[in-house]
């Protein structure tokens, strides 16, 4: 693709940040993502309403507020009722009316598997983006959901997660970014990105290559589901994980003590994941008690920005 040569366009493709920002006025921009993917879960309504708070969530890691949306939807209506669909509509509908987001339309074509996601538009002022790109040293990082998620959803699709594991899974993903990002706004943070697909040493590979700093995080402080330790062990893990481990190699420098399941829990792929912010030192500790007030519970301190012109990231137990 050749690189986007406009004025207006505020953040786009160039760099690797989670959503593009168009200017309209010197007071307000636009702020446009897409995403969209198969079922990660078994139940329809609640796979509507992951997809959507993922979707959603690009918005909120720019420090947007989002006003609008469109289904995408990709759907084997010879292979599964049309019920089904209707779940997965209304789990994305539900989701959208607790951001306050109407859904205004969308696109419908007949896939081989279901398909969903959202197109999703937000504002914000072109002086207040938060983008992956000023975390400077001496930040701390502060992440807002605990990892391991898609090493759950790998045991979804494997019938070897219980019950009691694919309810708490849901109810993670199925959360809103909405109240993290007000909470974040409230303090000037320095850069932020959510934690998806690429697994969160993949995306803080992004911020600290779009900075041009390092970081140092500490496997004890990060928060995992307490499952996905179990389900590693016993080699289940998604191979968009594997993927991510073998990318990160050589950009990451991993302590004597971290073990190979760790590392795989580190770059696990995750679904609808929480945010990460670099904060000032000074007003890290602030931002988490902020954080932990709203009901953002699992909310921690993982790192720190440091110095390093190669943008390596130092794991540490």
């Amino acid at each position: 693709m050749p690189k986007v040569k406009n004025k207006c366009v505020l953040v786009g493709y160039n760099s690797v940040d989670d959503a593009g920002v168009y200017k309209l006025s010197k007071d307000l921009a636009l702020v446009q993502t897409v995403d969209f993917f198969p079922p990660v879960v078994d139940d329809p309504y609640d796979f509507g309403s992951i997809a959507a708070a993922n979707a959603l969530s690009d918005i909120y890691a720019m420090g947007g507020k989002p006003i609008s949306a469109l289904n995408i939807v990709g759907y084997p209506k010879k292979l599964l009722p049309l019920s089904y669909l209707e779940e997965i509509l209304k789990g994305g509908v539900d989701k959208c009316k607790e951001a306050g987001v109407p859904i205004i339309g969308g696109h419908t074509l007949k896939t081989q598997e279901p398909i969903y996601g959202l197109a999703a538009n937000g504002i914000i002022h072109p002086k207040k983006i938060v983008t992956n790109a000023g975390a400077k040293p001496g930040d701390f990082l502060i992440l807002t959901k605990p990892l391991g998620i898609g090493i759950i959803t790998t045991a979804i699709k494997q019938n070897k997660a219980p019950r009691r594991m694919v309810k708490e899974a849901v109810k993670i993903m199925s959360e809103l970014n909405k109240i993290s990002s007000e909470v974040m706004l409230e303090f000037e943070v320095k850069a932020c990105t959510d934690i998806t697909g690429y697994g969160f040493l993949g995306h803080l590979c992004e911020m600290t290559k779009a900075s041009g700093v390092g970081a140092k995080v500490y496997l004890s402080k990060i928060p995992v589901l307490d499952y996905a330790w179990k389900l590693v062990e016993q080699n289940i893990v998604p191979g968009g994980t594997i993927y991510n481990r073998d990318f990160i190699e050589g950009k990451v420098d991993w302590g004597k003590d971290i073990c190979e399941e760790a590392k795989l829990v580190l770059c696990d792929a995750q679904t609808s994941g929480g945010l990460l912010i670099s904060i000032s030192k000074n007003k890290a500790e602030k931002l988490l008690v902020s954080l932990l007030r709203r009901g953002i519970v699992n909310s921690a301190i993982v790192g720190e920005v440091i110095r390093d012109k190669k943008c390596r990231i130092k794991v540490a137990w």
